[in-house]
């Protein structure tokens, strides 16, 4: 790659995967023929369940391959019934391979309203979901996922199972030092809620004193304050401003508090996220571009693919996400989230704005596509 291309690998995978990713790619392609500056060179490889199909397996040695050299990956949802847990062969194992593989050990979840129009769809009342911004910062390869386990039906004791919780003191330190990262970025800084289970579990009380230690030393100029993972549940749904900023948190944790965070903009189809390799070893105010995985956090919807009306906005928000966090490229970054805006915002249509069938609207995968790149060209 010359020093102005950059080489994105897009992995549309199974059920609406590819329909929501073309969207994302025209509007990335967009954004490459709007610069003088810089070049996105955009290929496509299988992954998930189409991988099986065609090579037998999840994730071929070129898929990988090309993964390992690209500087930034878009990725569709994975999965479906075809490939099921009775499958000899499922998609999931080769999603935790790949993580694996690129070191993709923080993942970022923002929840917000995209639109203030959009408030209506938020399953919690307005005067509740008004507000929220909420980060979600999780640890994505250590913990209890990636601990060792033991299957029922194995000796000894075959009527038992059990996994184990493992962190180490650098797995924390990395974690806290992009969330410090994402928290300098904003302006004002955002606080740090850091979440842990500190008064049950011994990882969690490891977890709390190295991001207190972590924070303290090299970014004093944070706020931080500590969470139990319960309550932090329950202020979610009850009052989740007060989680406004950063949510910065172990791999299980994260994993249902990021889901829980997700409901409260009022659909799944509207979020993006990403999931980042490198690490600081010192303090940095600057977030430095990193390889990442950028994915919707839905599924792949087998029950509509194919009928067009998947909401493609969430994988749009990821290409943005992308540009940002992958390529360090802000400002076609906002101007995608500001393209986005303006189509939720649209009042032509009935006065609702453009609305997919998930928010109760008509309009179609590729026509909402269509709208946000023609305002995306009228903003770069």
């Amino acid at each position: 790659m010359s020093p102005g291309s950059f080489r994105v690998v897009c992995l549309p995978g199974d059920g609406i995967g590819p329909e929501v990713v073309e969207q994302a790619f025209r509007v990335l392609e967009v954004v490459s023929a709007a610069s003088p500056d810089f070049e996105l060179k955009l290929e496509s490889h299988d992954f998930g369940g189409c991988a099986i199909d065609a090579h037998g397996e999840p994730l071929p040695a070129s898929t990988l391959q090309a993964c390992k050299e690209a500087d930034a990956i878009l990725m569709g949802s994975i999965g479906g019934p075809k490939w099921g847990v009775d499958a000899k062969v499922r998609p999931e194992p080769g999603l935790l391979a790949l993580r694996k593989a690129l070191g993709l050990y923080a993942n970022i979840r923002p929840a917000n309203l995209a639109s203030e129009s959009l408030i209506e769809y938020s399953p919690l009342r307005p005067e509740v979901a008004r507000g929220v911004d909420i980060i979600c910062v999780r640890e994505l390869i250590g913990g209890v996922y990636f601990g060792t386990r033991k299957e029922q039906g194995v000796e000894p004791d075959a009527d038992t199972a059990w996994d184990t919780m493992i962190y180490s003191v650098e797995e924390v330190q990395r974690i806290t030092r992009v969330a410090a990262q994402i928290a300098l970025a904003a302006n004002p800084p955002l606080e740090i809620h850091s979440v842990d289970k500190a008064n049950v579990l011994a990882s969690s009380r490891l977890w709390r004193k190295v991001v207190t230690e972590t924070l303290t030393k090299e970014y004093p100029q944070l706020k931080l304050h500590h969470q139990l993972v319960d309550s932090a549940a329950m202020f979610i749904t009850s009052n989740p401003r007060k989680l406004n900023g950063i949510i910065l948190t172990e791999n299980l944790f994260g994993d249902i508090l990021s889901d829980q965070t997700s409901v409260i903009p009022g659909s799944l189809g509207l979020l993006p996220s990403a999931s980042l390799a490198g690490a600081p070893s010192a303090p940095s105010a600057e977030f430095k571009p990193t390889l990442g995985i950028y994915e919707p956090i839905h599924g792949s919807a087998p029950d509509i693919a194919g009928q067009g009306i998947a909401n493609p906005i969430g994988t749009i928000l990821s290409a943005a996400m992308l540009l940002r966090y992958s390529l360090g490229l802000e400002k076609p970054a906002q101007a995608i989230e500001q393209a986005v805006r303006k189509v939720l915002d649209n009042r032509e249509q009935g006065g609702l704005g453009l609305r997919t069938k998930d928010l109760g609207g008509q309009v179609g995968t590729v026509e909402l596509g269509d709208h946000i790149v023609e305002t995306l060209k009228s903003l770069l």
